[in-house]
């Protein structure tokens, strides 16, 4: 209770300085394109969220970066929705920080079994082949 004391005065001592030098106007517009990235970020986070998905289970990334990955940008976009100047500066670096450690994980494959487009060596002509094998159904014995 005591931390959430001290964020809030806090909040309140950023907000009220930086809203006074920029002015009412400009505040009120960075509340509201703060909170449309913020909703647009949930809106994508389904796609994020399936890249990570298989991401596990290629073994790309283990279970600890996919929750961090994850969390991140959730909690990153609910602090852009927030209304506030230190809940906004909080959910930039949050973003910053998944996509830093997106960045590192696509280029930087933990493992060499991994086959989705996480691998910096997949090569985009060789999509549409099939690889079969032909069974022959001779049962004949010579």
């Amino acid at each position: 209770m005591i931390y959430f004391l001290i964020y809030l005065f806090l909040e309140v001592l950023i907000s009220v300085n930086i809203s006074s030098v920029l002015g009412g106007l400009i505040t009120f517009l960075e509340i509201i394109v703060s909170a449309f990235i913020g909703i647009s970020i949930l809106i994508n986070f389904r796609k994020t969220l399936v890249e990570n998905m298989s991401a596990v289970s290629y073994n790309c990334i283990d279970l600890e970066q996919f929750q961090r990955l994850n969390l991140f940008a959730l909690f990153g976009a609910i602090f852009l929705i927030v209304p506030g100047f230190l809940t906004d500066i909080l959910g930039v670096v949050m973003q910053c920080t998944v996509l830093t450690a997106m960045f590192v994980n696509r280029y930087h494959v933990k493992s060499d079994n991994c086959k989705t487009t996480f691998n910096k060596n997949y090569d985009k002509k060789d999509a549409d082949v099939i690889d079969v094998e032909i069974i022959s159904n001779d049962t004949s014995i010579k």
